[in-house]
């Protein structure tokens, strides 16, 4: 749970907007002046603008602050978020002004960098997913950029901490950062950091800095604002340079970016760096919908459903075998985070002991058709799994002309495929067929 220190001398407007947090399940302690002890574990601060520059620079640095402003001016705003400040919000806010700013400042917070040391788990048996874990473990290894792509809810996250904990860097951070959820006039900062200038005598830290010898795993890159595209490809080339400051400087870490656009479409338009595309794009994972791998569908349904028993404390809870029938029925748009909802709301809804039915997961299959682009992505996915299985199959007795043959493509269809689904080819292999005597 978020603990948030609120910070106002107004008793009744405090407690408003501390019981509208509270109802959104954040853990709120209420205080009507700064008061530093109560800051330790804090991870973020909501207070009433009447702190003075050196007092943000001074709390920003234990948790991130947003400040709310009885009489908003542009100039306080400016030195406000230049002395650290993440976001500056007119009063009265709203209760989802102020969540979307609590979400952004604790989602690029850089207090508490992920560090994985043990392998990641991936449920599930499909083909698809015994691929991708072999594909892991052979790309973690590397410091080669990776793009991970696929629909929202695919496990683009999972793969990209994954891939950190296969890599010769999982003892240091994986640092996360969902570019679409910050604003575009402070990504730059975030990520690169602040020179010390003139009215700013101190330098900040950016995410990529703190990063260093670790992982930055970008969400969402195609929201990524031009200007701060043409600093990550610096990055991406081993150079960081902060916002204010003249020079770059060496940077060691591995980039992991992930977006379900279509990025190669983007660079046709504009809207996208090309060489910041091709940079990114050294290795790809095109993760596949859960619909395209409906074997994992159960064996994901009754791990989340142990997981969420043991958090809301109801154990004793069986997925039925109607339930079950509708789960492999069910066309899952929003993918595994989706059927995560579903379960969790059938834990809430469940009488403790009872077997979940497919009402109280409350997914219908006949409600959700599948679209042409969903069709589409289903056969190409299959497809690809196919062309998997095969060349593994075979690439021991079959030529690459011959595979190329059998598969009904030229050979350099095939060499542009290994090189996209990360199939490199046997330096052992035997060329040709063995004649039969």
């Amino acid at each position: 749970m978020t603990r948030i220190l609120l910070i106002d001398n107004d008793a009744a407007r405090r407690a408003l907007m501390a019981g509208e947090l509270r109802e959104h399940g954040f853990d709120v302690e209420e205080h009507d002046t700064l008061n530093i002890e109560s800051l330790s574990g804090a991870e973020a601060i909501a207070a009433v603008d009447r702190l003075i520059a050196d007092q943000v620079r001074s709390v920003s640095g234990l948790a991130p602050l947003i400040l709310l402003a009885e009489a908003p001016e542009v100039k306080a705003s400016v030195t406000a978020l230049q002395a650290g400040a993440k976001d500056y919000l007119p009063l009265p806010a709203s209760t989802s002004d102020l969540m979307a700013a609590i979400e952004r400042a604790t989602a690029y917070s850089v207090r508490k960098p992920v560090r994985v040391s043990e392998p990641v788990e991936m449920i599930g048996s499909s083909e698809i997913m015994n691929t991708l874990r072999q594909r892991i473990a052979k790309v973690g290894p590397t410091d080669s950029t990776v793009l991970i792509l696929g629909q929202s809810g695919t496990g683009k996250e999972l793969v990209a901490r994954g891939i950190h904990a296969a890599s010769n860097r999982s003892h240091a951070p994986l640092i996360t950062l969902n570019c679409a959820t910050v604003p575009a006039n402070l990504i730059e900062a975030e990520l690169f950091g602040l020179a010390a200038y003139e009215n700013r005598q101190h330098e900040t830290t950016g995410l990529v800095e703190a990063a260093s010898g670790g992982t930055l795993f970008l969400d969402e890159i195609a929201e990524l604002p031009a200007s701060a595209q043409a600093r990550l490809l610096q990055v991406v080339q081993g150079e960081n340079r902060k916002v204010g400051q003249a020079q770059s400087m060496p940077v060691d870490v591995r980039i992991i970016a992930a977006t379900h656009k279509d990025l190669k479409t983007l660079t046709e338009t504009g809207e996208f760096r090309s060489d910041l595309f091709y940079r990114l794009n050294v290795l790809c994972f095109e993760l596949s919908p859960l619909r395209g791998r409906r074997k994992d569908i159960i064996d994901i349904a009754e791990q989340l459903l142990v997981e969420t028993c043991k958090r809301l404390d109801k154990p004793g809870l069986v997925l039925g075998e109607q339930a079950k029938e509708a789960m492999l029925e069910y066309h899952w748009p929003g993918n595994v985070r989706e059927l995560g909802n579903a379960i969790e709301r059938a834990v809430i809804l469940a009488d403790d002991g009872a077997v979940i039915t497919q009402s109280l997961l409350a997914i219908d299959p006949a409600s959700s058709p599948v679209s042409e682009q969903d069709e589409a992505d289903e056969k190409q996915t299959s497809l690809e799994d196919y062309f998997v299985r095969f060349v593994q199959e075979n690439e021991d007795f079959l030529t690459e002309t011959q595979l190329a043959a059998q598969l009904g493509i030229s050979r350099k269809s095939l060499w542009e495929r290994r090189q996209r689904l990360n199939i490199p080819r046997k330096k052992t292999q035997q060329r040709g067929l063995r004649e039969q005597t």
